[in-house]
């Protein structure tokens, strides 16, 4: 019997899926896509004969109802998300009623947004004595958040963070990591639609970033990106210090 496979479409940049992503995508029967999230060009990969069903369109049973008659046909079916699914991909569910149906699956990762973003910026989230640290999040909504995992909990570690689905309430995440112990000259930046063609990235601090987000008309499919990663900050690391490479090959032979 033929699989499900769940591969991560990547940011946006139709060449950013992982080539067995890529693989995957051209040989397979059937694909079930995200249509709201991901760049429709990557259907371009697709053989011609294949089946596609925009997943916006579908409820979870029609979505797994397709999976199982085409698997029990022995067609090939890709279920292709935005990103990388393990990041607010939805897929546990998706897997949970496969599992009661007995769906055979594999999961092929991609490149998320925010690795997306950070490669488009041209920034590490990880700079050496200023942050080490990154905290992946997003403000509560129509799907609240664990306690103590609010906006205003996790910024009092102060640490690099990105806030996924929350430009929309700009304000309020804005408001939430100032009580929380962001001071508001911290480097912000929101980027709509990383490594898509029509790319925008607006930057500021915490006290101009709301304002600036609401003139670009930012509304939507953007990444919030806060912390001194972000600044003029930076520190060496030893990484390529003489001594320090030295010493990590000894100890790695």
């Amino acid at each position: 019997m033929a699989i499900v496979s769940f591969v991560g479409a990547g940011p946006g940049e139709t060449d950013l899926i992982t080539l067995k992503g890529y693989k995957l995508l051209s040989d397979a029967d059937v694909v079930i896509y995200a249509g709201s999230l991901i760049n429709k060009e990557l259907l371009d990969y697709c053989k011609a004969d294949a089946e596609k069903y925009d997943s916006a369109k579908m409820t979870l049973d029609d979505i797994v109802d397709r999976m199982e008659q085409s698997v029990k046909n022995d067609k090939s079916v890709v279920r292709l998300q935005t990103g990388d699914f393990s990041i607010y991909g939805s897929i546990r569910e998706q897997i949970e009623e496969m599992k009661k149906r007995g769906i055979e699956y594999q999961c092929v990762p991609g490149v998320s947004s925010f690795l997306g973003a950070a490669s488009s910026m041209g920034v590490e989230y990880t700079v050496p004595e200023v942050a080490q640290s990154v905290i992946i999040t997003r403000m509560a909504g129509r799907t609240p958040v664990p306690e103590g995992e609010s906006l205003k909990s996790l910024a009092q570690h102060q640490t690099s963070m990105v806030i996924f689905l929350s430009v929309q309430g700009i304000k309020k995440v804005v408001s939430q990591l100032e009580e929380g112990g962001y001071p508001e000259d911290t480097p912000v930046a929101v980027i709509y639609k990383a490594t898509w063609p029509d790319e925008k990235v607006v930057r500021g601090t915490l006290k101009d970033i709301a304002e600036k987000v609401h003139k670009a008309d930012i509304r939507r499919t953007a990444l919030i990106m806060v912390g001194k990663f972000l600044g003029d900050e930076y520190n060496y690391s030893h990484l390529y210090d003489a001594g320090f490479s030295t010493m990590f090959r000894k100890k790695s032979k």
